[in-house]
């Protein structure tokens, strides 16, 4: 059992091999993150992920729902617009890298501040879904989308929900960044919105 098991954990890193581009050498393959993966492609479990920490902004973060949907946007070019629009449109309410940052918790609750403004909350993580549920007070409740490593991790919002939280969070009022945000997204059906955060 032990055999067939390793056998099949090998098979799916060769594969991995083939189709992964940004795998640049067996380290890198063979690191913690990916060998869970596999792992947990094999298993069928479903992959747990520790947001626990300090997450400081490093920039914005665009994704599109599908493939599908990232072609008709115009491909890789246009994700990369749409995240230099969306770094400088947030920067003009006071988020840019090393202005923003994330504590999580392990008691479920969270900080987060943008340049002096400090605001507190309570979160979850539903694994199947991949998504937090983040509660500031009684005042606001987003759902986010995760994308998380060891070192990385990405909050993912659909758009008007990024814009809510724009409004709560941002250390200035700037009603102009916040349309254009608004026209972004209306230009790209099925873009989530939101931040790369680093360790």
């Amino acid at each position: 059992m032990k055999k067939n098991f390793l056998s099949a954990t090998l098979m799916v890193v060769f594969m991995l091999t083939a189709t992964n581009s940004r795998a640049q050498s067996w380290a890198d393959l063979l690191n913690k993150d990916n060998i869970s993966k596999v792992v947990n492609a094999i298993t069928g479990n479903t992959e747990t992920i520790d947001m626990t920490g300090t997450w400081s902004y490093k920039s914005s973060a665009v994704e599109f729902e599908s493939d599908n949907l990232l072609m008709k946007a115009g491909g890789a070019a246009a994700a990369t617009m749409a995240e230099n629009k969306l770094n400088e449109q947030l920067s003009k309410i006071g988020i840019k890298d090393g202005q923003m940052s994330f504590t999580f918790n392990a008691d479920s609750t969270f900080t987060s501040t943008v340049g002096k403004k400090t605001l507190k909350g309570t979160y979850s993580y539903n694994a199947s879904t991949k998504q937090v549920d983040l509660k500031y007070l009684r005042l606001l409740n987003l759902h986010a989308k995760v994308n998380c490593s060891s070192n990385s991790l990405e909050l993912l919002f659909n758009s008007d929900k990024l814009l809510k939280l724009m409004a709560f969070i941002g250390s200035k009022s700037n009603s102009t960044a916040l349309k254009t945000v608004s026209s972004l997204a209306d230009n790209y059906d099925g873009m989530m919105l939101g931040f790369e955060l680093a360790k």
